[in-house]
């Protein structure tokens, strides 16, 4: 009687945390987790912080050091043009973390969330509409829709940027990069909502017919206040395992897409650049450092996302808690 009376008030002590505690809890006891946060807190931070970590100018070129190994001075070694790898690999994460962040807040949450609720609530036509335009954009492969539209936009980006700097008296628009972010956040917002919105119409959806949002709807709460403060706070859960999933496969894009020459361009340094220029075969085999260290980050931030997100579907979903 003792043992039952005791594993009641322990689980009656586990209800009486709140959601959010309670998942901290559980999380803090996943070390793979913990590994992971840990890891991106330290790439992000060395990316963020590039203009006063690195030791060199990424464009900063040393004739005399010219595929050097790694040294004292070169830590990741140089590259074909004398420039220093680490330093380089330091302004490529930079680039990744501003498109990948921005392409998510813009694409996975704002629209996606947004349209994923508007479909979910008002359903009839508004539901079929944009359910039917993110079958639209699903229906070509992912990585295909955004090589299209970069490759498309980029032009024509260019040409506008280029009147802009005419009309205005201006110069280093294009040079600055400004246009491949554009470009290339424009291209991962494309398909970046669609799984989102898919993934709160479905939360919305069962969550529409609890008694808490019916008694929403008889106080007289306005359609934003049942939206944003009754049902998106209770598919919270969901949603931040979908953008720690999906941040892996957004780095992974913008990788492959500046890979393909349509990411950010040079003298810009990006992941996907450094890993063209190191893949043949004759680079592997003379300067293989060139490939080590943009490997190895690419590599780190992928699988970090993904564990991470793996973990935090462990702790958020209540079938294994």
């Amino acid at each position: 009687m003792a043992l039952t009376e005791v594993a009641e008030a322990a689980e009656q002590q586990e209800k009486s945390k709140g959601h959010l505690r309670r998942a901290l809890e559980r999380l803090a006891r996943k070390r793979i987790a913990l590994a992971c946060m840990v890891v991106l807190v330290i790439v992000y931070g060395a990316g963020i912080f590039a203009p006063f970590v690195a030791p060199h100018d990424y464009t900063e070129q040393n004739y005399t050091s010219i595929r050097k190994p790694p040294s004292r001075e070169f830590w990741a070694g140089t590259d074909f043009a004398g420039r220093d790898v680490f330093s380089r690999v330091l302004w490529g994460i930079q680039n990744t973390v501003i498109i990948t962040v921005v392409s998510m807040a813009t694409g996975g949450l704002l629209i996606g969330i947004t349209l994923g609720l508007m479909s979910g609530y008002f359903r009839g036509t508004i539901d079929a509409l944009i359910m039917r335009t993110g079958e639209l954009f699903a229906s070509f492969p992912d990585i295909l829709l955004v090589i299209i539209l970069a490759a498309t936009l980029r032009p024509r980006f260019i040409d506008w940027a280029r009147s802009v700097e005419e009309s205005l008296g201006i110069d280093g628009i294009v040079r600055s990069g400004v246009v491949d972010y554009l470009v290339v956040s424009l291209a991962l917002v494309a398909f970046g909502w669609v799984g989102m919105a898919r993934l709160i119409r479905g939360q919305v959806l069962v969550l529409n017919e609890t008694p808490f949002v019916e008694a929403a709807r008889a106080s007289g709460a306005s359609t934003p206040r049942i939206l944003f403060v009754h049902l998106l706070p209770n598919a919270i859960s969901p949603i931040v395992v979908s953008v720690t999933m999906g941040m892996g496969a957004l780095i992974g894009t913008e990788i492959i897409l500046s890979w393909l020459g349509l990411g950010i361009q040079p003298p810009r340094p990006s992941l996907g650049r450094m890993l063209l220029e190191a893949g043949s075969l004759s680079a592997l085999r003379e300067v293989p450092w060139m490939l080590i260290a943009p490997g190895i980050v690419a590599w780190a931030l992928v699988l970090a996302w993904n564990l991470l997100g793996d973990s935090l579907n462990d702790v958020l979903n209540p079938r294994t808690r």
